[in-house]
C-alpha cells in the first residue's frame, strides 16, 4: 500500500508546480481515465458470466482470484514471521 500512497502524494506535489507554473499537465483528461476504469472492470464481466453459467467443481472466490490482482496489480505482501524478521529469514 505504501507505494500507492507514495504515488498519489508524488503525483500531487507535481499537480501543484505545474499549477505554479501556469503549465497544463499532460495527463488525460479525468473523462478518459473513467473510461479506462470502465475498460478494466468491463474485462471482469466475461469470467464473471461464464463462471455463473458453468461453475467449476472447486469453490473459488472470482474476487480474490480475478478480479483483485488484474484491478489492482500485485499489490506488496508483508514479511513472513514478527516484526524484526527480515524478508527471506526462515524462523
Amino acid at each position: 500500500m505504501k507505494p500507492y500512497v507514495l504515488s498519489l502524494a508524488l503525483g500531487l506535489l507535481v499537480g501543484v508546480i505545474y499549477a505554479l507554473f501556469q503549465v497544463r499537465s499532460p495527463a488525460p483528461p479525468v473523462i478518459a481515465l473513467v473510461g479506462l476504469l470502465g475498460i478494466l472492470l468491463g474485462e471482469q464481466i466475461p469470467p464473471l458470466i461464464k463462471s455463473w453459467v458453468k461453475p467449476d467443481a472447486v469453490a473459488t472466490s472470482w474476487l480474490q482470484h480475478q478480479v483483485k490482482p488484474h484491478v489492482f496489480g500485485e499489490l506488496p505482501q508483508c514479511a513472513r514471521g514478527g516484526p524484526g524478521v527480515t524478508p527471506g529469514q526462515d524462523t
